[in-house]
């Protein structure tokens, strides 16, 4: 495997809070790659983070890191809301406090979020294992009182 450049996770960690976890309306691509879907894209070279989505409710999407026009990096993921969850109010609820905890991505696992992070009602938990080199893990996010409202499940890493 060759080795992992010292500064990816640093990038990750900025590419994430710039695209989707920010709400970053320049990082949308206006015309994505496949039809149909939500394209979020960041530079700094020489790296380039693409993340490419299906789905509100329930999604599937894979993000992939370039260096130097070349994949090195990638994740995929599926997950979402519970399908009993309708309400409109809940719903986005649920996706601002899951960007909140994105937010706090940090370089020592910079995947999805914090390990853990509560606010407003509500706990997201992620449970991760493997380095950035190959991982996997569940993020949730449930009420105090226990009852999960979303899940997903990632997993990714280093390609040779």
């Amino acid at each position: 495997m060759p080795p992992i450049p010292h500064d990816l996770a640093a990038f990750l960690v900025e590419a994430k809070r710039r695209t989707y976890a920010g709400l970053d309306d320049e990082a949308t691509v206006a015309a994505p790659l496949l039809a149909g879907s939500k394209q979020l894209e960041h530079r700094a070279s020489p790296y380039a983070y693409r993340d490419i989505y299906f789905g509100t409710g329930f999604f599937v999407g894979q993000e992939a890191v370039s260096r130097n026009e070349r994949v090195i990096w990638s994740m995929s993921y599926s997950g979402g809301v519970r399908a009993e969850i309708t309400d409109r109010d809940t719903f986005l609820a649920i996706y601002k406090f899951l960007r909140q905890a994105l937010l706090r991505v940090g370089v020592e696992e910079p995947y999805r979020g914090p390990r853990l992070f509560e606010q407003d009602g509500m706990a997201y938990c992620n449970r991760v294992e493997g380095g950035i080199d190959r991982f996997h893990g569940v993020e949730t996010i449930a009420r105090r009182d226990g009852t999960v409202l979303y899940e997903l499940r990632y997993g990714g890493g280093m390609l040779l």
